[in-house]
């Protein structure tokens, strides 16, 4: 019983590639408010989109074993890279629960429209490998999917242009043409995406005859990470201080000035250490 406890006291890991996946731990958080959280991003290194495979998995082997190295009871891989190539073997080589970024809005978007058309936004390589294909596959063989690269959302998001002429123009651009092909949901398949959530619905709304839902992984992401703390008798006991702690593997001062944005909260850069992988 004791050593069950001691688990349940454990804080929630959580690993990007760089800052995006702050908007990640913001829903978790938000979800999880009981919880303490560990953030790596490797910000030395990103992006990892335009990796080898081999590489991508070797540094998510790092990081894993960096965080797990700091006693965390799960791990939610916040990149869709990762993800993508990287999960199953997180999960054979070590003994923790792994969570990513691009079943969960796969799954919700089924839910929301059942046998129906689903558009997908992501990086170039996120939308090359297929990974949303197959996991809307997975969770609803009848639907059907439309992917389309958006890679200009990424320095938008980092930047701050999150509203005016400049990203309206840029979304309807990639809005377009999954709106041509009648989709009937959309998953932002990034996790830098949900900062321009405003500017998306406003374009859809004036490029769609009918309304289609946005769905985050972000969002879903945490949904899915408080069901599975709960069916796991993981969730932190109720008292006691929880915690918030940030790696980074390069760079901490621009982490902590653009991640005060994707978190949607100060980011206290007495909370943020450089370290080696």
């Amino acid at each position: 019983m004791g050593d069950e406890r001691d688990t349940r006291s454990l804080p929630v890991g959580v690993f990007d590639s760089g800052i995006g996946g702050l908007t990640v731990l913001r829903q978790l958080r938000q979800a999880l408010p009981r919880e303490s959280f560990v953030y790596l991003g490797d910000t030395a290194r990103v992006p990892y989109g335009n990796r080898s495979e081999h590489t991508v998995v070797r540094y998510a082997r790092m990081a894993c074993s960096f965080l797990t190295g700091r006693g965390i009871k799960v791990l939610v891989v916040a990149c869709n890279t990762v993800s993508a190539v990287a999960l199953d073997m997180l999960r054979v080589e070590f003994d923790i629960p792994v969570l990513g970024v691009i079943d969960p809005p796969a799954r919700a978007a089924c839910r929301l429209r059942p046998a129906g058309r689903i558009g997908v936004l992501g990086t170039r390589r996120t939308v090359s490998s297929g990974a949303y294909d197959r996991a809307v596959k997975r969770a609803d063989s009848r639907c059907e999917v439309s992917s389309s690269p958006a890679p200009l959302f990424v320095p938008l998001a980092e930047e701050g242009w999150l509203e005016g002429e400049v990203p309206s123009l840029v979304a309807r651009q990639y809005l377009a043409p999954l709106v041509e092909r009648s989709v009937d949901a959309l998953v932002l398949g990034c996790t830098h995406y949900p900062l321009l959530i405003p500017v998306l619905e406003s374009s859809l709304a004036s490029l769609a005859t009918k309304e289609v839902p946005i769905i985050d992984s972000a969002g879903s992401v945490a949904s899915e990470a408080s069901a599975f703390l709960v069916q796991r008798g993981l969730g932190r006991p109720a008292g006691g201080h929880s915690d918030l702690r940030f790696y980074v593997t390069d760079n901490p001062e621009s982490f902590t000035r653009v991640g005060r944005r994707f978190l949607g909260d100060d980011l206290d850069p007495r909370a943020v250490e450089l370290v080696d992988l």
